[in-house]
């Protein structure tokens, strides 16, 4: 299991906040160095300290484990539903045109 995308997962939700590695360690009570080794997923951190991070970060469970566990996929469309439903109507009828076409070329590759 490629536990890799936690790291990446909790230093997105770090930069969304334009925080450095060592405010958020400072809040999560361990060093910097220790965050970093976790983003670059030198180390896993145990479940207490994951814990600490996502509740730091103001993040969910989903969020940070997306691309561990199996449902993380709909965490993704989520956001993307999110952010396609805050561009104008026009912009987000040219995107789902264009979601019709790829799926519609992907099944007639199936076939």
């Amino acid at each position: 299991m490629d536990m890799s995308s936690i790291g990446k997962n909790i230093r997105k939700k770090r930069l969304s906040k334009s925080w450095k590695q060592e405010i958020l360690a400072s809040k999560v009570e361990v060093t910097a160095a220790y965050i970093g080794m976790i983003e670059r997923a030198e180390k896993i951190p145990k479940l207490e300290t994951l814990v600490r991070i996502i509740n730091v970060l103001g993040a969910t469970a989903d969020e940070i484990l997306e691309g561990v566990i199996n449902r993380g996929y709909e965490v993704r469309m989520s956001e993307y539903m999110e952010k396609i439903g805050r561009l104008p109507k026009e912009e987000q009828n040219r995107i789902f045109d264009i979601l019709d076409v790829m799926l519609e070329h992907r099944g007639r590759n199936q076939l």
